[in-house]
């Protein structure tokens, strides 16, 4: 397993504070209300305000347009272009940022099909944010995080601001994703469901190349194997609808459908 100051050499972090890598859940939440970043409620559930982004900005999402991937993406309002030059900005200006900052590292996997997971590694620098997607992407097991290495690299710094006139954005939030180099940068937002979602982007893109059909549904299965698929866009009922307690969830927002059957991309719901 490479070394917490080779990780962030080769994502360009240098000069940063501690690393902390794959902290179980109680060490998050220590650190988490240790650094002021969230608060517990009267059942000691684990809160944490975003601020005015409380959801998804699709507005603020970039496709680098580069020659690998640019003829199989359909370009327009949810696909939008962003330079080679505006992400490598984009990339120094999230460098910089986290110079002297603590980072939380994160391995792990998206897909529960071993023939079609992703490897996975997201470097943040809010602890809760690490919690997040401990929580919701698939762990390793101590032998495969031993030889764990990442596929794709999700780096997110929310209380990084771009400026639109400089950076190419439409405003101080940004989630640029590029194929080329298999990164992910997020910032200005401190909504946790872009780190998620921008996985599933790219779940989304790879998934078809290996025959493997994505799908924005939840799903369940019964004892004879039958599985049940509930289509329709977020907020419309597909977690309260598959929750059958005659039936097993197999999970509630995004699943690929290949050779193996249907699974899950998360590691839960």
């Amino acid at each position: 397993m490479q070394a917490s100051e080779t990780i962030l050499d080769v994502n360009g972090l240098t000069n940063t504070g501690p690393a902390h890598r794959n902290l179980p859940v109680a060490r998050l939440i220590e650190l988490s209300l240790r650094r002021n970043e969230s608060s517990l409620a009267s059942t000691g559930a684990l809160v944490a305000l975003t601020g005015k982004r409380t959801r998804r900005s699709p507005g603020d999402k970039f496709v680098v347009r580069e020659p690998s991937s640019e003829a199989r993406i359909w370009w327009g309002k949810v696909n939008q272009p962003m330079s080679r030059d505006h992400f490598q900005q984009l990339r120094a200006k999230v460098a910089e940022h986290f110079k002297g900052r603590d980072v939380f590292v994160f391995d792990g996997f998206a897909g529960a099909d071993p023939a079609h997971r992703l490897p996975i590694r997201i470097l943040s620098e809010l602890a809760w944010h690490s919690l997040f997607v401990r929580q919701l992407f698939r762990r390793p097991t101590p032998e495969e995080l031993s030889v764990h290495e990442p596929e794709f690299t999700v780096i997110a710094a929310p209380n990084c601001q771009a400026e639109p006139a400089a950076d190419g954005t439409k405003s101080e939030a940004f989630i640029a994703l590029d194929f080329e180099s298999r990164t992910v940068l997020i910032g200005g937002t401190h909504y946790a469901g872009e780190m998620k979602k921008s996985i599933f982007t790219v779940m989304n893109y790879l998934m078809p190349l290996q025959g493997v059909f994505p799908m924005h549904c939840s799903a369940n299965v019964g004892d004879d194997g039958g599985v049940a698929l509930f289509f329709g866009l977020s907020g419309t009922g597909k977690t309260s609808l598959s929750a059958d307690p005659a039936r097993h969830l197999i999970g509630d927002d995004e699943h690929g459908w290949g050779d193996n059957g249907v699974f899950n991309f998360e590691g839960g719901c």
